[in-house]
Formats: structure tokens, sequence, C-alpha cells
């Protein structure tokens, strides 16, 4: 997992890819080989032997290869199709003179008929050698030939419904009920037995074997994504015998995996929770799908929120085994990236989404907190874990207050005790990252003197790995901000200039460090949010304050979540939430 994540994360600069999109994609998501004649033809005479040998063997051996290339053969023909769409059908002869060996002995594979959308790409390889306008007896022979084979792939699975007309009249189906009818009561007498298997694992008489299992398992490999054996999938996937060794077989996990993350079927929570428990390579790449997905999308809490839920993450990660590898991903992305804004974006809704599965299949928990958290203060976990709209709006500085306060002791202690250094509390804050945010609100809508707490929390939040006489040289700073701009919110007109100087922004001003630009910039933007006379310059204001694209994006993504945490704090404030969207959707034009 590690080298896949930093290989993705290297290949893409987070910021930059996300803050735009590329242009438009192929509707196959496979590389057009008709630009790649060499490579065609060598793939050509490889899959050629390879239709041979499965042809003419029917052995267990065959089989299980026929299996393991199906993913890669797929992609042949769909690679194929793109050569072959672009020739008429004489070119089609000249340029590959076996090819119609090779889709005949394609059409008589049923496991390649079986798997996946193979049966769709092969008829449009048949279509491409007919001949719309047959010149001699030639191309009218290979026209009907063509189209005895597109005859047979459409009819295969099916029954020759004369001789078996008279049974099944009598068994009382319809003949073109038949096979669909046989193919449920299959299915559902497989899955009846395999329940059977996990619930009397240990009565040896009445237990499915070891082999029968595996060999089950690879037959479903080509079928997986036929919506009938779905059932079976998920049977397949939830049985547990008592053998020490893992009895399904390897490929039918990697199938099943890639089936579900390319939405071709469907499973549910506790059939996902066994398949990235039995496999972890398909957990891995579920992690880095999601990557994938953030990776070629603009940064938009909505979006970061629908890539999070449609990948199943949250609801499985309520198993404390896949929370920890999940979590685990996630801080290790977070190190590669050096903190980048958009997996910290993520981490915070995962965790949302997360803490509401958890609410709903544990209505009382059953797992300690401290099972997912492990190397967190339980009484902090608890603290984090009160969302702020469950708590009274004047009580918030007290939260405010003992969070600040553990973490302080934890942080600034030389003994850490069992619960980790100040990375591991920085980590475990960020879950929680809404209650900064409150933070940094709560320091300008308020005129008293700003608390040391609530200044520490900030300092930290930001800036983790400083220690402590840099920390408090942050504080002093944010601390003489807030009282220049409190002293703008006095006063009866300011301009965008005045806003600039107030924030320590101005040409005279010493250089700041950059761990505090950030820090510094946010609460200007809260400022300009919340302060009635702000309202009015705050376009001119943020011009001033981003002279960068970097910085422009980072005031995007700021007032992208401000307004996903009003939403969900149901915070009512029309005049401040109106300018937060006219501001971002002023921005997002520009990057």
């Amino acid at each position: 997992m590690g080298l896949a994540l930093k290989d993705l994360l290297r290949a893409h600069c987070l910021p930059q890819r996300l803050a735009g999109h590329c242009g438009g994609a192929s509707p196959f998501p496979f590389p057009e080989m008709a630009q790649d004649s060499v490579g065609l033809s060598s793939d050509y005479q490889f899959w050629m032997q390879k239709v041979s040998t499965w042809d003419q063997a029917s052995t267990v051996e065959t089989q299980q290869d026929t299996c393991l290339h199906l993913p890669r053969f797929q992609e042949f023909l769909r690679q194929m199709y793109e050569a072959l769409k672009e020739m008429d059908s004489n070119t089609v002869i000249e340029r590959f003179p076996t090819i119609g060996q090779l889709l005949a002995k394609t059409c008589r594979n049923p496991f390649i008929l079986a798997y996946d959308e193979s049966q769709k790409i092969l008829i449009w390889c048949l279509c491409c050698l007919i001949n719309k306008e047959p010149q001699n007896s030639g191309d009218s022979k290979l026209n009907s030939w063509t189209r005895g084979l597109l005859c047979h792939v459409l009819s295969a699975f099916r029954f020759d419904i004369r001789e078996v007309g008279l049974f099944t009249q009598g068994l009382g189906y319809a003949p073109a009920d038949y096979y669909p009818g046989l193919l449920k009561n299959m299915v559902l007498s497989l899955v009846s037995e395999l329940r059977e298997n996990h619930l009397n694992g240990f009565n040896t008489q009445r237990r499915m074997t070891p082999e029968r299992v595996r060999a089950l398992s690879r037959v479903c490999v080509p079928l997986i994504t036929l919506p009938d054996f779905e059932p079976l999938v998920e049977a397949l996937l939830t049985c547990h015998g008592c053998e020490p060794q893992e009895v399904l077989w390897p490929e039918f996990f990697d199938a099943v995996s890639e089936a579900f993350l390319l939405k071709k079927i469907s499973l549910p929570t506790s059939a996902v929770v066994c398949l990235w428990l039995r496999h972890l390579p398909s957990l891995e790449k579920a992690m880095l799908h999601l990557f994938e997905k953030l990776i070629s999308s603009e940064r938009n809490f909505l979006r970061i929120e629908r890539f999070v839920r449609d990948s199943s993450l949250p609801e499985a990660a309520c198993h404390p085994a896949i929370f920890r590898i999940v979590d685990e991903t996630f801080r290790y992305a977070l190190l590669e990236t050096d903190g980048a804004p958009e997996i910290l974006a993520t981490i915070q809704v995962f965790t949302r989404c997360f803490l509401e599965a958890l609410e709903k299949e544990n209505k009382q928990l059953k797992f300690a907190l401290r099972t997912y958290f492990p190397y967190a203060s339980p009484s902090l976990v608890t603290a984090l874990l009160q969302h702020p709209k469950d708590i009274p709006q004047g009580l918030w500085h007290q939260s405010l207050q003992h969070i600040s306060e553990m973490l302080r002791e934890i942080v600034e202690d030389q003994t850490h005790g069992s619960y980790g250094g100040p990375s591991d509390c920085w980590f475990a804050f960020i879950h929680f990252g809404g209650w900064a945010d409150v933070a940094a609100e709560q320091l300008l809508r308020s005129e008293a003197d700003p608390p040391e707490a609530v200044l520490w929390l900030l300092a930290f939040s930001y800036s983790p790995r400083d220690g402590s006489q840099q920390r408090a040289q942050t504080m002093e700073e944010v601390k003489a901000v807030l009282g220049r701009l409190l002293k703008l919110l006095r006063s009866p007109g300011f301009s965008a200039r005045d806003v600039q100087a107030a924030a320590g922004q101005s040409r005279e001003e010493a250089p700041r460090p950059l761990e505090c630009g950030p820090l510094i910039r946010r609460l200007l933007l809260n400022f300009l949010l919340w302060a009635p006379g702000a309202h009015a310059i705050a376009q001119e204001v943020i011009t001033l304050m981003a002279p960068t694209r970097e910085i422009t994006h980072e005031i995007t993504g700021f007032l992208d979540q401000t307004l996903y945490r009003w939403d969900h704090l149901c915070t009512t404030a029309p005049a401040s939430r109106k300018l937060a969207s006219e501001l971002l959707t002023e921005l997002r034009g520009q990057v």
C-alpha cells in the first residue's frame, strides 16, 4: 500500500490537480491500441495462442488459467474493437488473416462469454467484420459466417427449448423462463448450503468441503457481475470455515473487488467487511480508488462527502480493524503530502461520516472509543466527539478551554504516558477539525481579550511541530492581529487597505513565518464574513491578500469548508452566508 499510495500522491500535485479538471476522456478507459500497430500485433499473437490452448483442453488447470487472464483478455478485446472500427472488413482480413479463428474460439468459450462485458465487446468486434456492401461470394460467405457466430453468442447460455420443452411444461415453467428459473434455484441452493456450512462449521458431516468451496469461488470469477449471482458472491464472502488458511480463490477476491469499485455489483456492508478483512489488497485498492477520485477532482466538501460515502469505507470502518487500517493510510497520505488541505478535509469528512455510521450501527457501542483511537487520551476523544451543534453556543468557550488544556498538558509535558506524543494528539485533533474553526470564529465574535487557551489551540492546530517558544511567538502575533481587527470593528468606517494593514500584510511589516500565514488569513476571512462593515470591501480585501494562485486556492477551500460546516451546524447568518457564497462563486471562476 505504501508504495502504491506514494506513487499516486507523488504523480499528482494535489493543490494543482484539485484546482481544475482535465480535458474530456475517451469513452473507454483503455489506451487506443490502434495507434500502436506493433503492440497490437504482439498482443494479438499472444492471445491467439492462449485461446487456442483454452479451446483444446478442458482441464482444471486450463480453466484456472482462463479465469486468471479474463480481465486482460477483455481489455484486449476492447482494444481490438478500437482498431477494427477504423477499418473496413477487407482491411481487417488483410491485416489479421486469422481473426476468424480467434473470434470463433472466443465465441465457444463459456468462461469468456460469461465474464463482465466480454460478450458485448465480442459482438462489437464481430459486427466490424460484416461487409455492408458485399462485392463477391467471398464477402457474402464471410457475412453469413459472422452472422452465425453472432447468433451463437446471442443465444449462449440458453438451453435447446425443443429438447426440454416437455420437461419444463411438467415443472410448470414457461419455456422462456426455464433457464432463469433453473439458475435462480441453483444459486439459492448453493447459498443455503454455504450458510448451513457457516452455521455448522464444526459438524464435519454437514460441512461443504474446503475444496468444494474453493472450486465454487473459482467458477464464480467470470460470473461475478451477473445480477443472479450476487447472493452467491455474498454467501462466499461471509462464509467462514475452520481452516487456518484462506479457502477462497485469490482471483475471486480480485474480481469481486474490481467489480465492487466499478459499481458493477452491489454488496451489503457485512459482505464488504468480510471482503476487506479476508483480503487486505482489496481494502488498499478501495483507499487508492478514493484518493484517485480526490486527485482528479477540484476541492469541494460536498463532492468529497459524496466520494467518501460511495466508497462504503465509513460503514465498514465500524469494524475497528478496518478503521485502524484506513486511519493509518490517511496518516501516511498526510505525511507524504506534508499536510495537504485536501487530505485534511477528507479526514474530517470521513470521520464525520464514520461517526454517523457508528451511531446507526451501535446505539450502545460494541467497542470502546479507545479501540478506534488507541494513541489518544480517552477523555480527549470524548471531548472532541461532542459536536458543537449539540452544545449551547454560550458554552462553546468552555469546551474549547477544556480541549486546549488536555492537549497542552500532553504536548508540552515531557512525559506523554501511554497516549503518544504531539503528532498523535494533533492527528486525533484534526479528525474533529470543526473545533479549530469554531475557535477561530469565537475569537472574532467576542470583544473580550482572546483567551490564551484558544490562542494556543489555534497555534497548535496550524503548526503542531513548533516548540513552546515558537508557538508562543505565533500566539503573540495572532493576538496583536486580533487586537487591530477588533479595533477596526469598533471604528465608524475602514477601507480594504486598513484591513490589510491590520492583518500585518502591508509592505512595511516584517516577513511573517510561513506557517503563520494561513492562520492569519483564516482570521482575516472570518473578520470579512462576520463584520457587517467589511462586507462591502470583502472582494477588494481578498484581491489584496491573494497575490498568488496558491493563496487563491487556499481561500476558495476555506469558503467552501465554512459553508459546509455552517450547514451542519445549522448556522443562521443570512448576510454572512450570502457573502461567502458570492465570494466562492467569484473565486472558483478564477482558478
